[in-house]
């Protein structure tokens, strides 16, 4: 069943006060304090398996990977140009030397290398041996077999080393790395085939509320179709668990506790999403006292102000808001990152984009707010953002325009137009 909740400070249309306690109490619970009980008490799920490296982008990996190569394999070339010794570069006056042979990518020169000579090399050719400096072909003058070198190289130069990006025996990537395209890469690049990944965390989620209609049925008086069924199995979908959809369930005590205790014998985590207010028919609160130990908190932060969490037998329950954007918020800046150290990630702080507010933006300290923004570059390049319209919880259709969560911290007041704030992009989280 969805919590009432009112629009956020700086909505378009808003006439609230910006002044005014509105939900939040001395009581709730600061977001960062509510996001570090969950994260500590996580302890990654057990199990791994090895998964072809076409399998693995998302995945988490379960044990370092070490290079078993040096990275690269030898001294080459940084440079298309000659290859001498640094050694032989005359001071403050031209360097004239005869060209021997060629160094190619995948052929390098075997020949022998006397004083006086130096080998035409291409970019990612081996060094030949006895030298150690590149001068890139832009810089010379060639006549023939002789290659004429300016002043003002330096020994060394334009040369890689071997195991300079990554020695063998090095760390390549370590254990909990959620991995990326690069890191599949990384991993072609010294040889493996496979990586060992932690299996996948299994969430099982459902939706409360008798209001709630199926898509593909008429709507009723007073019912609306399950958003939050779709919203919530696109972002597990995007973590890369292994999510087990049990639907919706109905404002009965009796159909709760039967739907959390299949989840519970499914999965290692719960996700159900209303029912977490006071209202009158929410029965979450009396039923999670029978099957496990929850707390309900209210949580200093808006939109997805009261929020379940705790044990039933061995999954980890988490009840969201009813109302959508507020699961979605709630989903990004507390559930998820709880999720991952569950499945055996390593925490990341989130990454935020700086812009300029386009309007005033009203702002309580004492809670945090996330607003729904399109963050973009300005006609002088410089980012700025702006809201997306309603900024109310149920306004679904200011999240699908929005490319970004404008984040209003804790300890911050009202926004002037023109300031700077902080934006998490949606890009790579929904």
């Amino acid at each position: 069943m969805a919590e009432p909740e009112s629009p956020a400070p700086g909505a378009a249309g808003t006439e609230s006060d910006p002044n005014s306690v509105g939900p939040t109490s001395a009581h709730d619970r600061p977001i960062a304090s509510v996001l570090r009980s969950m994260v500590d008490a996580m302890t990654p799920v057990e199990g791994s398996e090895a998964v072809p490296l076409v399998a693995a982008p998302g995945r988490i990996l379960a044990a370092d990977l070490k290079s078993p190569i040096d990275v690269p394999s030898c001294d080459n070339s940084a440079m298309d140009g000659y290859a001498l010794r640094g050694s032989e570069l005359a001071q403050g006056r031209a360097t004239e030397l005869a060209v021997v042979g060629l160094a190619l990518a995948g052929r390098p020169y075997a020949g022998p290398c006397p004083p006086g000579t130096a080998v035409r090399i291409m970019t990612g050719a081996a060094m030949p041996t006895g030298l150690d400096t590149v001068v890139p072909q832009e810089s010379v003058e060639v006549d023939d077999d002789r290659v004429r070198i300016p002043p003002g190289q330096r020994a060394g130069q334009h040369r890689r080393r071997a195991g300079e990006d990554l020695p063998a025996g090095g760390l390549a990537l370590p254990a909990g790395r959620r991995l990326s395209a690069a890191d599949i890469g990384l991993a072609a690049s010294l040889g493996a085939g496979a990586l060992e990944v932690r299996r996948r965390l299994r969430v099982a989620f459902f939706s409360t509320g008798d209001e709630l209609q199926e898509i593909g049925k008429p709507l009723g008086i007073g019912r609306i179709y399950n958003s939050n069924r779709y919203v919530v199995r696109a972002m597990l979908d995007r973590l890369g668990v292994e999510a087990i959809d049990l639907g919706v369930v109905g404002d009965q005590p009796e159909a709760l506790e039967a739907t959390v205790r299949e989840a519970a014998g499914l999965a290692e985590a719960i996700i159900s999403t209303g029912g977490v207010s006071v209202g009158e028919a929410d029965h979450t609160r009396a039923v999670m006292a029978r099957l496990g130990r929850v707390e309900f908190w209210n949580i200093a932060m808006r939109p997805g102000r009261p929020m379940a969490f705790g044990r039933i037998g061995k999954a980890w329950y988490f009840g969201l808001p009813g109302n959508p954007v507020a699961v979605m918020a709630s989903f990004l800046f507390l559930a998820r990152p709880a999720l991952l150290a569950l499945a055996g990630a390593l925490q990341t702080p989130p990454v935020y984009a700086r812009a300029r507010a386009l309007r005033p933006l009203r702002k309580r300290v004492g809670r945090t707010e996330y607003q729904r923004g399109f963050v973009e570059a300005g006609p002088d390049g410089t980012m700025q953002v702006d809201l997306t319209g309603s900024q109310g919880s149920g306004v679904l259709s200011s999240m699908s325009r929005a490319n970004c969560m404008v984040v209003l911290h804790h300890d911050q007041g009202p926004v002037a137009a023109g300031e700077w704030v902080d934006c998490l992009p949606f890009e790579g989280l929904l």
